[in-house]
């Protein structure tokens, strides 16, 4: 199997997990009376702390940055990008062309998850020469 592929399919099941703990998370925080806006930080950071931990260990084999604190803020920070962007998507989806909340809400999901794979791969795990000669 081709590397990008692998990465993209384990990257992909990180993806999976990381949303499956922070939906678990958002949802045991506000039945325990954690009021929403902090409910949704808990869920976000441990799926994102999950997606870093797996990408790091599983998904991805060359790291551009050494320094793992700079890598993980970058990673972080591309995951904050990301969920700017779904709130855009959703706005313009849901509330400018009426799309039902679901559907835009899975949509949205798709792209601003091949978003964050392209950054996060581009960016952080992969060879600066690699880059390089991809993007000829």
């Amino acid at each position: 199997m081709p590397s990008t592929l692998r990465e993209f399919l384990l990257y992909l099941a990180a993806s999976a997990a990381a949303l499956t703990l922070d939906t678990a998370v958002f949802n045991l925080s506000l039945r325990l009376g954690v009021n929403l806006p902090l409910s949704a930080c808990l869920g976000f950071s441990l799926g994102l702390m999950l997606i870093y931990t797996i990408s790091t260990r599983h998904a991805f084999s060359q790291h551009r940055v050494a320094d793992r604190r700079n890598e993980f803020a970058l990673f972080a920070l591309i995951g904050v990008a990301g969920l700017l962007l779904t709130e855009v998507l959703l706005w313009l989806l849901v509330k400018q062309l009426s799309v039902a909340p679901l559907p835009a809400k899975l949509g949205s999901a798709c792209g601003v998850f091949l978003f964050n794979f392209g950054l996060r791969k581009n960016l952080l795990f992969t060879t600066r020469q690699a880059a390089i000669s991809t993007s000829r």
